[in-house]
């Protein structure tokens, strides 16, 4: 394993102190603290009456997959809510979260639901405007929007960076293979898929998921740690849609992505510049390739792709309950006036 040391006296990798910079100060403004380990919230009938706690409707499991709801405390320094998902609560929450996907074929009765004038009906959701239908009904309906887009209410992304407290050194996983892809939405017909025909005809690419190579959830972190590149091809374009193919797959298994999405520039709002490789940098698949193999035989240039993890830690967002927390916190220390979001159709796509 190539191990990357913090040198003494410095702020960044040479060259990019100003760009590392500005990393760091977007860490410390959306780093989450999240934590896979912590306590789960109780999940009862009533809130505890020793104390005053905001009380959360979660309308519906999100593509009803349940989960514990857990202390949004041990995320943040706010105190935590009652999170329920009996809506019997529908007329006494402080709060309600939908589930776009969940809810975009029932707004009618959605919107003759009598609600307190207090109450924010909060707007979810984690899909691209590809993936979300209905759209048009969404508007004059919602508070507050939660998602993935940076200029959404409640900002919800895959993923993050925190700041480490110190410089550390970190560890390259042992690169035997070149390239990766792990796929389950095998759509002939999209971009992704197109560019990676293109692709395979220059550069050997080991593709996992349905239809393809087995790959257990339990093994793919291990298994792309092997590879010196990972294809983090979205199933859409979108403004800020970067999604845990990037955070998880490729980030948190130590290997290099290799982006395709938005544009570099929204991509560096999320991540400094020179850690990962983007498709739109090149003219063609075949020169792609020919600079993946280029860097796979330089150490030295393959390296400078981790040097940013000297001092900033990416992190994916685990699961549904950390992304509810968000809405805790978030009504907790931000003041709003009441507002109904009247073009949410037009402002997501």
């Amino acid at each position: 394993n190539a191990v990357l040391d913090a040198p003494q006296g410095t702020v960044g990798p040479p060259g990019c102190q100003g760009t590392l910079l500005a990393h760091i100060l977007l860490a410390v403004n959306h780093s989450s603290h999240l934590s896979t380990q912590m306590p789960l919230a109780e999940n009862t009938s009533t809130p505890p009456k020793s104390e005053h706690r905001l009380t959360i409707l979660l309308w519906s499991w999100p593509f009803g997959q349940h989960f514990n709801f857990i202390n949004c405390s041990e995320l943040y320094g706010t105190p935590d809510c009652y999170f329920t998902v009996n809506r019997s609560w529908s007329q006494k929450a402080d709060a309600v979260i939908m589930h776009h996907r969940d809810v975009c074929w029932d707004t009618r009765r959605l919107a003759q639901i009598p609600r307190l004038p207090s109450q924010r009906w909060i707007w979810f959701n984690l899909e691209s405007p590809s993936n979300s239908p209905n759209l048009g009904a969404m508007d004059n309906l919602f508070n507050l929007t939660m998602s993935y887009r940076r200029d959404s209410d409640i900002f919800s992304p895959y993923g993050d960076l925190q700041l480490l407290r110190q410089p550390q050194p970190f560890n390259i996983p042992s690169k035997t293979k070149m390239v990766a892809w792990v796929v389950s939405n095998w759509q002939e017909g999209s971009h992704r898929v197109k560019y990676y025909q293109e692709l395979k005809k220059y550069i050997t690419v080991d593709v996992y998921g349905q239809h393809h190579l087995p790959l257990p959830g339990n093994k793919l972190l291990p298994t792309v740690s092997q590879y010196n590149f990972y294809l983090a091809f979205e199933n859409s374009q979108h403004e800020d849609y970067i999604t845990e193919k990037l955070w998880r797959n490729a980030l948190s298994s130590g290997t290099v992505p290799v982006v395709l999405g938005p544009p570099r520039k929204n991509y560096e709002h999320f991540l400094p510049p020179d850690s990962f490789i983007h498709v739109n940098d090149f003219p063609s698949a075949s020169d792609l390739a020919r600079y993946l193999w280029e860097l796979s035989r330089d150490t030295e240039r393959y390296q400078r792709y981790f040097q940013w993890r000297k001092w900033l830690k990416p992190v994916a967002v685990p699961g549904w309950a950390q992304q509810v927390c968000r809405a805790c916190h978030f009504l907790q220390t931000t003041e709003t006036r009441y507002r109904v979001v009247p073009d949410l159709s037009e402002w997501f796509v």
